[in-house]
């Protein structure tokens, strides 16, 4: 391991010679440790999982901090924590680690796709539309749909390079542009009293169990009144336990009209919800230099938006 000592001293040592020196002594390998440690809670996992040492991972990470003068993992418990920090930078180091291998993507150099993520909906009724339309002009450069249970669905951690996002959005490091906006929907289960209704209103819901998605979901209880909140929430991470939970009985849930037609079940039944606003459906990019192709997926998406809208 002299190789790797070598390296992190030097490295340490060119961080001291001045403050415009720190970044550049920060190598892939520092982020990649930090995000192994992160992931693993646990040095040695994460050594394990490296293929290195345990002394190795520990030099690298604490390397990384004395570059950015900063302590990213709290060493004081039995169980290793990320500080304040250290949340902070994970993000950014997995989105630096994710375009420096897409980057030396040999393979996708050849054929560069464009990858376009999603919390649930992706782009509701014109979703089939947009994939067969690029296909056809586009046909050298894939369009990958991706699903991916995220407020920004991966955007932010650099897995996609744009993202078909529902309400407001403010994630830092963001473009978004609203391509139009859906009306919302009561999920209730198919067995149920509401489910005999016509169209439901935010208050026959309130006075129950109101299933929330806290991962990647639009639904909060400020959506009600503030005299008329939920009785109770049941909080879940993905759309799948969502409606779950809907079926079982467990709760109702809002969400996009989308969502009905992207997401049936059995035991579900969706109604129309009169008295919610629409929730805006946006296309979101980094505020960075990206895919060649983004400029064209916003150009069809919003031609795809207005011809509907013409028939």
């Amino acid at each position: 391991m002299s190789t790797g000592q070598s390296a992190d001293g030097a490295a340490g040592k060119s961080a001291g010679s001045g403050a415009g020196n720190t970044h550049r002594a920060i190598e892939i390998r520092h982020l990649r440790a930090f995000l192994a440690v992160a992931e693993e809670s646990s040095i040695t996992r994460a050594a394990a999982g490296l293929r290195l040492t345990q002394p190795a991972v520990s030099r690298t990470l604490a390397a990384l901090e004395r570059h950015l003068g900063l302590r990213l993992v709290d060493r004081s418990t039995h169980h290793l924590a990320l500080t304040p920090e250290g949340v902070a930078f994970r993000d950014r180091a997995a989105a630096a680690v994710a375009a420096f291998d897409a980057a030396t993507d040999t393979e996708g150099l050849r054929r560069w796709p464009l990858r376009l993520g999603h919390a649930w909906s992706a782009f509701g009724r014109y979703t089939t539309p947009l994939l067969r339309g690029w296909q056809e002009r586009y046909p050298r450069t894939p369009l990958e749909l991706r699903r991916i249970d995220d407020r920004t669905a991966g955007l932010t951690r650099g897995e996609v390079d744009a993202a078909l996002l529902r309400g407001p959005v403010d994630a830092p490091g963001l473009v978004t542009e609203v391509l139009y906006e859906e009306e919302r929907v009561a999920a209730v289960a198919a067995d149920g009293p509401l489910a005999s209704r016509a169209t439901l209103r935010l208050a026959d819901l309130a006075t129950g169990t109101v299933v929330l998605n806290t991962v990647s979901g639009t639904t909060t209880p400020e959506l009600w009144p503030p005299s008329a909140r939920p009785a109770a929430t049941l909080t879940v991470a993905n759309t799948d336990d969502w409606l779950t939970a809907i079926a079982a009985g467990r709760g109702t849930g809002v969400s996009a009209a989308s969502t009905a037609g992207m997401h049936p079940h059995a035991g579900v039944a969706y109604r129309p919800l009169v008295d919610a606003p629409a929730l805006p459906v946006l296309l979101a990019r980094r505020d960075a230099p990206g895919h060649p192709a983004l400029d064209d997926l916003a150009a069809l998406a919003r031609e795809i938006v207005a011809r509907d809208a013409g028939e």
